[in-house]
């Protein structure tokens, strides 16, 4: 089995550092990557790190992750909340999937509230800020080392 974790991003996560601060800190997308790849590499991992502000992107993401990756942790942002395409690619993928936000949607605007990509994922995690990536990337380490019972 490969030892290869996806990490999807969605759209505008691109702007992470300049983007509405309070809401998701200074840290960049770039920064992020480089703990997803440190946090990997000690757990015996790989990471593909990806980030497009096309859904049909992120679908072929989602597509290249079934023949290439043993997980996948994904952040939709605004496509959480509208993609069925990206839910319809997303259960075809049958090992695990945590979905990840930096910020409590839970705290914000209902229209944040309804997760169409929680309906089938492994895990959520939600809240954390960027450090959620590496706890993430731990979680997924766990359950993928961890035999189904």
């Amino acid at each position: 089995m490969t030892k290869t974790i996806f990490v999807l991003n969605g759209p505008n996560l691109n702007l992470l550092g300049e983007r509405e601060p309070a809401i998701y800190g200074s840290t960049t997308l770039a920064d992020i990557r480089q703990m997803c790849l440190d946090k990997a590499k000690t757990l015996g991992f790989a990471v593909d790190f990806r980030q497009t502000n096309f859904e049909g992107e992120l679908v072929e993401s989602v597509h290249e992750a079934r023949k290439q990756a043993c997980g996948i942790i994904i952040n939709p942002a605004g496509y959480t909340f509208t993609s069925i395409a990206l839910l319809d690619a997303l259960k075809t993928f049958e090992p695990p999937k945590i979905e990840l936000h930096i910020s409590n949607v839970h705290a914000r605007e209902e229209i944040y509230h309804k997760s169409l990509v929680s309906r089938i994922a492994t895990a959520i995690m939600i809240g954390f800020g960027a450090r959620g990536y590496e706890l993430a990337i731990e979680a997924m380490a766990a359950m993928l080392e961890t035999p189904k019972a």
